[in-house]
Order: structure tokens, then sequence, then C-alpha cells
């Protein structure tokens, strides 16, 4: 990793960090949130995923319309950084610990990497 996809790695983590400590305290079922990125590609490749607990508790989420604020807010925090993203829907998705235990058998490395390899397929 070159230093400075290090520096973006660090700003990257520090304003999910920051994102996260947010939807913690604000979004019942809010569990965490993790990205993957290509540097070589970036930001086009950057994936960020929003973990939640459960099916139930996302579709909540989702119907409350917190998903928009949510959205605003992780865009507004990385712009901060000065990381500007043109369409934050291709860069964030939602997802649930139930899902990984039933389809990847709780194994959230294998399940984040298919997650951002399925939403890198549909940008190309």
């Amino acid at each position: 990793m070159r230093k400075t996809d290090k520096k973006i790695d660090n700003q990257l983590r520090e304003g999910l960090t920051t994102v996260c400590e947010h939807a913690l305290d604000n979004y019942p079922g809010f569990a965490w949130i993790t990205h993957v990125v290509d540097y070589m590609l970036f930001p086009k490749s950057l994936q960020i995923i929003c973990i939640f607990d459960n099916e139930s508790l996302l579709t909540q989420f989702n119907q409350s319309g917190d998903k928009a604020v949510l959205l605003t807010l992780i865009q507004r925090t990385l712009a901060q950084y000065q990381i500007n993203l043109r369409d934050i829907n291709q860069h964030v998705s939602f997802d649930t610990e139930t899902a990984c235990e039933q389809q990847h058998n709780g194994n959230w490395a294998l399940r984040v990497n298919h997650i951002a390899k399925s939403r890198q397929s549909k940008l190309n």
C-alpha cells in the first residue's frame, strides 16, 4: 500500500467511525460499518457496507426514511476528507448479521468481498 493509500484509508476509517457512532446512537439495530476499496480504482471502487442485527430492523430502518439521512451523513462526512462520491447509492449497501450467518456461516470477510465484487460488477 502506498503512503497516499494509507492516508486515504485512515481518513476513511476515521470518517466511517464517526458515522458508525452516530448510527449506533440513532438507528435501532444498527451494528457496525465497514468498507472495501481497491486504491488503484479509488474512489470508484469504494464500497461501504452498513450492518444491522436482522432483516426486521433493517426493514424498519428503510421504511422510516432514515436511510436517506444516513446516506447523506456518509457523503458529507467523507467530503470533509475530500473524498467525493457522485452517487452515494452506488457506494453504500446494507446487510444483516442474520443474513451472513445463514448464507456465509458468519464469515464476514467472505461476505464483504462477495458484496463488494457483486456491486462492482454492476458498476462496470
